[in-house]
């Protein structure tokens, strides 16, 4: 009865989702600079993409009701995740490709050798077979042209296709995904709430940090990565390792998007306005624009390593994995740094950037990497010599429920990544992918699902230390 009228509620809001966007926009048209809301640069266009958000979850939500305790589910769920994924990362390509130019640019102009007045520089530039000529105004040209590209929507698909995966993966399957008992043992209805409200919150402290005269300081780059490496804290004490280094990468991308929707789109439509009425324009609100674009260049590559680093149990799976995320983080966003300096020919200046942000990356490596046996540890700690039959019985009884040509999982359908442990032989086969999934990063089984015991890990080791015999 409740899945029925779940279901029938979602269909409702579904609906009325769509009535209202469908609604804003068509008003939107009809109005100039997309029908602005009082004061503060938000237009009913913007509040009708934060209702696409709640469209989307609320489809998707249907899609799960229905297929819900059916054998459609891990096939509908399995295909919700690749057409979701695809849209994130297409969309993110676009988003991040154009952070990375137009810093670019910003960094590179020209500002000095025969520059008009009007402008701020400007850059000569060879692609693709053409040669292409910028140029950037100092506020903006005198008569705007009517077919203005803005760079918003990528930002915002980003993010939506983003939160929507993040359900579709670990919302949706959070009893197996999200939540870890032996981390904390709460429900997944807690688990989601927790994930959610911690990006309201994230943003909060952020926004509010760069309302401050601090934000001008130094010191705002090391408060900001104290209260980001909190969070990654946090998040580990909650959270499934590696749902906790998504939900850290999923923070700081609603941080970047959060810019773009609050400040650097309402700045942007201020200047238009201005330039379009002739009226005195703010040149703060440019300033404030400028510099959180220049923080979403610097959150780039530390959230390309979250959306990577599920694959990574190196990482994730260490004893203090948010101590791991806190240093990539910070080597990643070094490596960005001297990239900008290098843009800006200041490398001289700060020769050491790279060097430091290399020498930390390198020593997550040391870090992270398994302890050394000597010489005489297997014969220490294995007194009797393993076969492959003890092995299989245990990867039979822990594994093979995913790790299957037909798995009996709940959650997964069809073997992650296509790894299946049918066969002794496809045990000897894969013996160093589990060693480092089950012995070194006891990363797997997922959230210890199938309660594998350290004897049995302690089994496995030894039987691979001993050579992974095949008797």
């Amino acid at each position: 009865m409740i899945q029925y009228v779940t279901l029938f509620a979602l269909i409702i809001a579904f609906l009325m989702l769509l009535g209202v966007i469908f609604a804003l926009q068509r008003v939107a048209k009809t109005r100039p600079d997309g029908g602005v809301v009082g004061e503060s640069g938000f237009t009913l266009e913007g509040y009708s993409y934060a209702l696409i958000l709640l469209a989307v979850v609320a489809a998707v939500g249907i899609c799960y009701v229905l297929v819900r305790d059916t054998p459609w589910a891990g096939h509908i769920m399995e295909w919700l995740n690749i057409v979701v994924r695809l849209m994130h990362i297409t969309f993110g390509i676009a988003w991040i490709g154009a952070s990375f130019y137009f810093v670019f640019l910003e960094n590179a102009l020209n500002r000095t050798d025969n520059v008009r007045e009007e402008l701020a520089g400007n850059l000569w530039a060879v692609h693709g077979g053409g040669f292409y000529y910028l140029e950037k105004y100092k506020s903006a040209p005198k008569v705007i042209p009517k077919s203005l590209h803005w760079f918003k929507y990528e930002a915002y698909f980003t993010w939506l296709s983003g939160f929507s995966l993040l359900f579709v993966v670990y919302y949706f399957n959070a009893s197996s995904m999200l939540i870890d008992p032996r981390v904390l043992d709460i429900s997944p209805l807690a688990g989601v709430g927790i994930g959610v409200a911690s990006f309201v919150v994230a943003w909060l402290i952020y926004d509010g940090l760069c309302r401050t005269a601090l934000v001008r300081s130094p010191w705002f780059k090391v408060i900001g990565f104290i209260i980001a490496t909190a969070f990654a804290y946090f998040y580990a004490e909650v959270f499934s390792a590696r749902a906790a280094y998504i939900h850290f990468g999923a923070m700081l991308g609603t941080l970047m998007v959060g810019n773009v929707f609050f400040t650097i789109i309402p700045a942007q439509k201020a200047m238009v306005k201005a330039a379009t009425e002739g009226t005195p324009l703010d040149p703060q609100l440019g300033k404030n624009a400028l510099a959180r674009s220049l923080h979403n260049n610097y959150f780039t590559l530390p959230v390309l390593f979250v959306m990577v680093s599920n694959h990574f149990p190196s990482t994730f799976g260490h004893s203090y994995p948010w101590a791991i995320l806190a240093a990539i983080t910070l080597g990643t966003a070094g490596v960005k740094h001297w990239l900008n300096l290098r843009e800006k020919h200041q490398t001289d200046t700060s020769v050491w950037v790279l060097p430091a942000a290399v020498a930390l990356l390198l020593g997550v490596v040391f870090v992270t990497a398994p302890p050394a046996q000597n010489s005489g540890s297997a014969a220490a700690s294995c007194t009797q010599e393993v076969g492959i039959s003890q092995v299989n019985l245990i990867v039979q009884k822990r594994c093979v429920q995913c790790h299957s040509a037909k798995p009996t999982d709940d959650v997964f359908k069809s073997p992650p990544n296509g790894v299946v442990y049918d066969t002794p032989e496809d045990i000897i086969r894969l013996k160093d992918k589990i060693m480092q999934r089950v012995v070194v990063t006891k990363t797997m089984p997922q959230n210890n699902k199938t309660q594998i015991t350290q004897e049995e890990r302690d089994l496995i080791r030894c039987w691979i230390e001993q050579g992974a015999l095949n008797k």
